[in-house]
């Protein structure tokens, strides 16, 4: 005899929001793996009011179409997205749900859009990242649970991978602060309060560079908040450490930021038993000792910049290249600011040569700053020659269409 299929619905709906067992779903719910195989039955009671709401919000479908028999539907899921992700997220009896695979095949070029950052030209991977966040809008209202968590995330992590674009390589903070707010709405889809951090974090930098710093102490409370909701490792508490010393850097407070930055060494030094979030590629020891050193340099100690800042440029990995063309330009700064304009042309010619290769918005901005501090020695041979490769054709019209 042919075995009874049971409540095949249920069934279908929990493996597509990623729930491979009933005990896994019973643990979600806080009930008995008993009462989920009653459910799952030929003939499931229908489940009490309060457990049946928290079943329709994991599995993003009402009781019917979950099928148990009920003359009402139950609440829809609402998404807390709103209106600036574009979506309408409210799923009814007719939505056909992804299966759980959705969320591992959007999360893999999630991952690939994070590595191809660190070699492909901005203009290129931007658009790429924006029609990913796309197709995760899309992807988003067909799941549930577990699923619709994991693909939420990496919707937050493509966003904020296209803010940081916009705001360390095309300089458009505005459009940048858009897109880091619809990065932050989808981690609370995720309720991921660490990627909830990284985002508040990156927001804090957009004050910060108009001097603004009132607004940027504030997001990075914020960012320190959600952070204390996680299981933090240390290279995120130190990098949170590493932000709020670059906001306070560019508000004029160097004192305050070595403070923090020797705070973040601490941190690092302790370590912590929690993991570091895969989706923070761009910092490690290496990166808190750049901080260091730019902050070293606008403070004026100058012989400690340089040894930091040289320490860097050798410990920076060869696939490092965007922030090589930074350190070599504060290096360039470090020298000017010594009263050797040679030595700081040499290293902004480096930067430049860097920045042939791997384009920076943050690296060119580093050699302007050089080339205008070294206005008073302008009528050197070493500041015409730099001059030559700064305002060549590609450059100049490179700069001037970004």
């Amino acid at each position: 005899m042919a075995r009874p299929a049971g409540n095949v619905r249920l069934k279908s709906a929990r493996l597509a929001a990623g729930y491979a067992s009933q005990e896994a779903l019973a643990d979600a719910l806080g009930v008995g793996v008993r009462q989920v195989r009653r459910w799952e039955s030929e003939a499931p009671p229908s489940p009490q009011p309060e457990v049946a709401k928290a079943l329709t919000r994991l599995l993003g479908q009402d009781l019917e179409s979950l099928g148990f028999a009920t003359g009402t539907a139950s609440a829809p899921q609402r998404s807390t997205l709103g209106a600036a992700v574009g979506l309408s997220v409210v799923p009814t009896q007719s939505v056909t749900l992804q299966p759980a695979t959705v969320a591992e095949d959007f999360e893999a070029i999630t991952r690939a859009h994070r590595r191809l950052y660190w070699s492909v030209a901005p203009t290129t991977l931007h658009p790429a990242a924006l029609a990913h966040a796309t197709l995760g809008c899309a992807l988003l209202p067909e799941t549930a649970g577990q699923t619709r968590a994991r693909t939420a995330a990496a919707l937050a992590e493509t966003w904020l991978l296209a803010g940081r674009i916009e705001f360390f390589d095309m300089r458009e903070p505005d459009r940048a602060s858009q897109t880091l707010l619809r990065a932050l709405q989808a981690a609370g889809e995720a309720d991921d309060p660490l990627l909830g951090a990284g985002i508040l974090a990156h927001t804090a930098f957009i004050p910060a560079w108009v001097g603004d710093r009132d607004a940027a102490v504030e997001r990075m409370t914020a960012a320190r908040t959600y952070a204390r909701r996680g299981p933090a490792s240390a290279e995120l508490l130190a990098w949170l450490d590493a932000v709020e010393a670059e906001c306070e850097t560019r508000c004029g407070n160097t004192r305050t930021a070595l403070h923090l930055i020797g705070h973040g060494e601490d941190v690092l030094a302790a370590g912590s038993l929690h993991p570091t979030p895969e989706w923070l590629d761009w910092f490690s020891p290496v990166r808190l000792a750049a901080f260091k050193g730019n902050t070293q340099l606008k403070a004026g100690h100058l012989p400690q910049a340089r040894t930091t800042l040289l320490g860097v440029l050798d410990g920076l990995e060869a696939s490092e290249e965007k922030q090589r063309s930074v350190i070599l330009g504060d290096l360039a700064a470090v020298e000017v600011a010594a009263g050797q304009p040679e030595a700081a042309c040499g290293y902004a010619v480096s930067a430049l040569d860097q920045l042939a290769r791997t384009w920076y918005a943050m690296g060119m901005e580093r050699v302007r700053e050089v080339r205008r501090a070294l206005t008073p020695h302008q009528h050197e041979q070493c500041v015409r020659d730099l001059d030559e490769r700064l305002y060549g054709w590609a450059t100049t019209v490179s700069a001037l269409s970004r």
